[in-house]
């Protein structure tokens, strides 16, 4: 019951929201998400409970079934869904936006989409709910984004949807595959991956890993992003950088670890290439960035990247960190976009050379951010450390030659956010922070909650980890 909650509220709600007039879609916004994180928590107890799911008949005659559960990984990104979508409304709360009822209702239907995919056991469902999950940040973006939003937007659309066709193009092929009655239940995927010759599985494992490779991103189809989060208004950049290229990551261990098994040993070394040169590509050009906005995007590249590469390592240890990492990485990076949009809207520039002496004009400012930073370069302490720890770990297990160049990235992170830090916080205030105003009472319980987040599950990790666990000792034996 609790998982097909997780998808009906923000999806009648989404709805329903477009008919709320002016800025009382805001607070239904609010409730709604409230309501779905108070969902995303009970469904843990009912998944452990054995409670959590459903099956019935969806498109019968093609053998299409409305089949949601949850397992670790689905849990842990479902709570991450749960918990970024109020942290975003409060900390905007003061902000308005045109057309609320539209963003609002668009807001709502992206998380419903996004909880639908990392809920689907049907392969139909799956790419039903990812393509709903797409479609209101393509409107999103369009309507609400910067002066150049309709030429980065229809970028950024062309990607996925090419991506998402090419993944239909395998769900149909695998779909004919399904041993007995055609299916698209997870498990007969899984059946008909397996069975396949060694060069089909390769082929369908291209299919798929672009699609997800796209909505990660991985170096080289991450062109998109850079333009599309700097163009998006701050709630959506948000949304595409914590929850939506989760889906991806997602998608990977979901859909391709277990599904093409030999595909995947044939070809991860090469996707294990690409995954490393993004790394250090990503953090290269982040160290060059005058812009605060583009600097975090290019950051969230190098981040992903690692996730990809652990995965790759096809090791439990590195699994299971990629799992953890999915939900440090999520509430690192929002705090990092929403310390981004506070300086858009109090002091509109985004110029690090603009930014300096802000811990004097605004200290209890500059402190959420600098731990929201030291999370964001793995500290010890701070939930950033846990997963990269493990996904190192798992890397070297594959090949210390492996962990060489993905550990460069933790030393190029270190100097970015480090150099940005000293930059923005210090020194003497300019004639941008010169009488800055701290944070409003949205902002500071905005990111008091994820600085709760970061320290807390930094000291005591066991919750998340139990969750992993569970997810990656099922794989185990697809490695």
């Amino acid at each position: 019951m609790w998982t097909v909650l997780l998808i009906l509220i923000p999806l009648i709600t989404g709805l329903a929201a477009f008919f709320i007039p002016g800025k009382a879609a805001k607070s239904w916004a609010l409730g709604s998400s409230l309501v779905t994180l108070a969902a995303a928590c009970f469904s843990i107890s009912g998944s452990l409970h054995g409670t959590s799911g459903a099956d019935v008949s969806w498109i019968s005659q093609i053998g299409s079934r409305f089949t949601v559960s949850l397992d670790g990984m689905g849990l842990v990104l479902c709570l991450l869904n749960g918990v970024v979508f109020p942290v975003v409304f409060i900390a905007n709360w003061k902000k308005d936006y045109q057309r609320p009822s539209s963003f609002y209702g668009l807001m709502l239907l992206a998380q419903a989409g996004m909880m639908g995919v990392f809920t689907a056991m049907d392969a139909l469902l799956f790419y039903a709910f990812w393509e709903l999950a797409l479609i209101p940040v393509y409107f999103l973006c369009s309507f609400w984004g910067g002066d150049r939003r309709i030429r980065v937007t229809f970028k950024f659309f062309v990607y996925t949807f090419l991506g998402s066709l090419l993944m239909l193009a395998g769900i149909i092929y695998l779909y004919f595959q399904t041993p007995g009655a055609p299916s698209f239940s997870y498990a007969a995927f899984v059946l008909a991956g397996r069975a396949l010759p060694a060069a089909v599985q390769g082929g369908l494992f291209w299919l798929f890993f672009v699609a997800f490779a796209v909505k990660m991103p991985v170096f080289p189809f991450h062109t998109w992003q850079p333009d599309t989060y700097e163009q998006s208004p701050t709630p959506v950049t948000i949304i595409l950088s914590a929850v939506m290229v989760k889906m991806g990551v997602f998608g990977l261990i979901r859909w391709v670890i277990p599904v093409f098994p030999e595909g995947v040993s044939h070809w991860s070394n090469v996707a294990m290439i690409l995954s490393v040169t993004g790394i250090i590509y990503a953090s290269v050009l982040a160290i060059r960035q005058g812009d605060l906005k583009r600097l975090v995007a290019y950051s969230s590249i190098a981040h992903v990247g690692l996730m990809s590469a652990a995965i790759f390592s096809r090791n439990p240890i590195g699994l299971e960190g990629v799992i953890f990492q999915m939900f440090s990485h999520g509430i690192t990076i929002t705090g990092m976009w929403l310390i981004v949009g506070i300086f858009e809207r109090k002091i509109r520039t985004r110029r690090i050379t603009d930014l300096g002496g802000v811990a004097r004009s605004a200290p209890a400012m500059a402190i959420a951010f600098m731990i929201i930073c030291l999370g964001h370069i793995a500290l010890p302490l701070t939930n950033g450390f846990v997963g990269e720890f493990l996904m190192f770990t798992g890397l070297y297990q594959f090949s210390p030659w492996a962990m060489v160049p993905a550990g460069l990235a933790v030393i190029l992170v270190a100097v970015y956010i480090l150099n940005m830090l000293q930059r923005v916080l210090f020194g003497i205030p300019g004639e941008h922070t010169r009488g800055m105003a701290d944070l409003g009472a949205g902002e500071y319980i905005a990111l008091g909650i994820l600085v709760a987040l970061i320290i807390g599950f930094g000291v005591y990790p066991q919750p998340l980890l139990d969750l992993a666990h569970g997810t990656t000792s099922s794989l185990v034996a697809y490695f």
